[in-house]
């Protein structure tokens, strides 16, 4: 086996392992920090940067676990608006935490791999923003598909559309959206470290 190639296998699993952890102790902390019935995610960032530096399977990895964690919440009861999904419907709710994870970790991916040569700032600043964007579209699509009463029940008599907005969504995707895109610089200067450490090798 080249040595070359060996080291850089290593220095990628390495890599992983240490975002999986940012990932799954940043998910763990987040889920204290609560604006209504959801908590915020923070873990969004080190999922990101898996799926820029190691590419979309990584990506997917990563979101794939902190989609896990995610459920791991709503069965225990520490996400208590997912605990109320998932004893109405345990199999639903699994595939919402999972399906939404993942693909907030494969998009950001698939798109720095089609923009990065065109444009690398942009390229990072727009899979950064795709990450919060895909996690809360997909859970709300979920919601609407598979729960949709509950929503109605937790709308309490107001109009639907306006409950997703200002009451489901509302602050939660808005700090999560700004945290992304505020430290689309400093995911950037991270893959421009990695890259030219793999470079001098």
């Amino acid at each position: 086996m080249n040595i070359s190639s060996s080291k850089e296998k290593t220095k990628r699993l390495a890599v992983m392992a240490m975002l999986t952890a940012m990932v799954v102790v940043l998910q763990i902390v987040g889920s204290y920090v609560k604006f209504g019935r959801f908590s915020i995610t923070p873990a969004l960032i080190p999922i990101v940067v898996g799926g820029i530096l190691l590419g979309p399977k990584h990506g997917t990895a990563l979101g794939g676990i902190f989609g896990i964690i995610v459920f791991i919440f709503c069965v225990s009861g520490v996400d208590a608006g997912g605990n109320m999904l998932f004893l109405q419907n345990p199999f639903l709710t699994a595939f919402v935490c999972v399906v939404k994870g993942a693909a907030a970790g494969l998009a950001p991916a698939l798109i720095y791999k089609a923009l990065n040569k065109k444009n690398f700032h942009l390229a990072v600043l727009l899979a950064s923003a795709a990450a919060p964007i895909v996690n809360t579209g997909l859970f709300i699509a979920g919601l609407s598909s598979f729960f949709y009463d509950t929503m109605v029940a937790w709308a309490g008599g107001s109009d639907i559309l306006f409950y997703v907005i200002t009451g489901l969504v509302g602050i939660n995707f808005i700090i999560e959206f700004a945290v992304n895109v505020a430290l689309s610089a400093a995911v950037a200067a991270i893959v421009r470290a990695f890259s030219s450490s793999s470079k001098s090798r």
